[in-house]
């Protein structure tokens, strides 16, 4: 499998733009909720800690079989990153599956961008040669399920540590 790159993905009002180590201190400031640990565990990161896990995300997967795809979501007309979207993207039985993922500050909960980026992902996704997408979501967190619907995804009876598996199969 030859390596998948993140690409910048404009949509309507947003640019997801590839993750570099240098957007760690305004994603920190971005990211310092604790509430936005409700689901899925943990505290905020200093920009410091968040330095170190992107310069690890960016250095990429250590299997050459998987793809570590990261974003960074501007908001265009406020000039400013508001989120994370990012995808794992590796090999099954059935042709590439992607695991994506999103994170968006609390100031901008509640105003589409998570909606708006997920599709645009996976609009994005599906010109890649990626056969299933698939997201893990608590079962409480009703706006990520949200988002997932509006991406196309559809929840299953399969869970993983405590979160539902949605799937989205892509058609080629």
């Amino acid at each position: 499998m030859s390596e998948l790159a993140a690409q910048v993905i404009s949509t309507r009002q947003l640019d997801l733009l590839p993750l570099h180590v240098e957007h760690a201190e305004e994603m920190a400031a971005v990211l310092s909720d604790p509430a936005l640990h409700t689901f899925i565990g943990g505290a905020p990161d200093t920009p410091q800690a968040l330095r170190s896990r992107y310069e690890r995300m960016t250095a990429g997967s250590p299997d050459p079989a998987v793809s570590w795809l990261n974003w960074v979501t501007r908001l265009r007309d406020e000039s400013c990153l508001t989120r994370t979207v990012q995808a794992t993207v590796g090999p099954s039985g059935h042709g590439l599956v992607a695991e994506i993922a999103w994170v968006v500050g609390t100031p901008w909960q509640g105003r589409g961008i998570a909606t708006e980026a997920a599709r645009g992902l996976v609009d994005w996704l599906s010109g890649q040669p990626v056969h299933t997408v698939i997201a893990h979501i608590h079962p409480e967190h009703r706006a990520s399920a949200a988002v997932a619907t509006a991406a196309g995804l559809t929840p299953t009876d399969t869970w993983h540590d405590g979160e539902l598996r949605w799937h989205r199969s892509m058609t080629r």
